[in-house]
Order: structure tokens, then C-alpha cells, then sequence
């Protein structure tokens, strides 16, 4: 398994929570559970992707440029996050915020199976994507133990 493949059984999970979440209403259970769910899934994902994919890539010039790029994109789905955590769940601008945070999760999704993963692997020798691949695993599990 490549770094990449693992990379996409993540985001398969993240587009089917944020499905989920955006189906919820008010200040449910459900939507609390789905909420933290998706927040943890998103930030321990980026701070993984950064570490194993995009630090690499920013060493080739090739690459550098669309890994700066999709770094800023996980700190802008960051402050989405941060604001639909101050929203109040009841709030009719919480459901607004959600989409806005969907679309823009997609976005960055689609951008990195369609490009980024592309131009990385032109980049990265084969091995070193093996190899990535298991820091990439090693962070997911750390992440989830913190």
C-alpha cells in the first residue's frame, strides 16, 4: 500500500462524516457526536498528511509550490472548524457554516486525488512513498492515542 492509497481510505471516511454531519439538526446528540468525530478525523489527517506527504514534497521545487497551497487550505478548514465550534448548534448560521466547511473539504480532497497526488508521485521515488506510507500510519495511530 502506497502513501496514497492510504491518504484516500481517509478522505472516504471524512466525505462520508461530513455527509452525515450536514444531515443532522440542531442542538442534537447526534450532531455534537458527529460534530467532534469529524474535527478529530480532519485535524489528526492534516497533521499527519503534512508530516509524511507535504514536508516531502516541499523539498523538490516540482512540488513545492501545490504543498504550500494545501497546507494553507488545512489552516483555512481549521478556522471553519474553529467557527462552527463557537456557533451554537440550534444556530440556523451553524448548518451554513457546515456547508461552507463541506465544500471546502471537498475541494481540498478532490485538488489533492486529482493534482496533488499526481505531481507528488512523479517527485517521490517509489520507495520513499512506501516508507511514507508508514509514517503516515504511525501518525494516524499516534494522533488517535492523544
Amino acid at each position: 500500500m502506497t502513501l496514497f492509497d492510504a491518504l484516500r481510505e481517509d478522505h472516504r471516511t471524512q466525505r462520508t462524516l461530513l455527509d452525515l454531519l450536514i444531515k443532522t439538526e440542531g442542538a442534537s446528540d447526534g450532531r455534537d457526536e458527529l460534530f467532534h468525530r469529524l474535527k478529530a478525523a480532519l485535524q489528526q489527517h492534516a497533521a499527519a498528511e503534512e508530516r509524511a506527504l507535504y514536508i516531502p514534497m516541499m523539498e523538490h521545487d516540482l512540488t513545492q509550490e501545490k504543498a504550500r497551497h494545501s497546507v494553507a487550505e488545512h489552516h483555512a478548514i481549521d478556522e471553519l472548524l474553529e467557527t462552527l465550534e463557537e456557533t451554537s448548534y440550534s444556530s440556523p448560521g451553524w448548518l451554513a457554516h457546515a456547508r461552507r466547511l463541506q465544500e471546502q473539504v471537498i475541494h481540498h480532497l478532490d485538488e489533492e486525488e486529482q493534482e496533488v497526488f499526481q505531481l507528488a508521485g512523479r517527485a517521490l521515488p517509489d520507495d520513499q512513498k512506501r516508507r511514507l506510507a508508514e509514517t503516515y500510519r504511525e501518525a494516524m495511530t499516534k494522533g488517535s492515542a492523544e
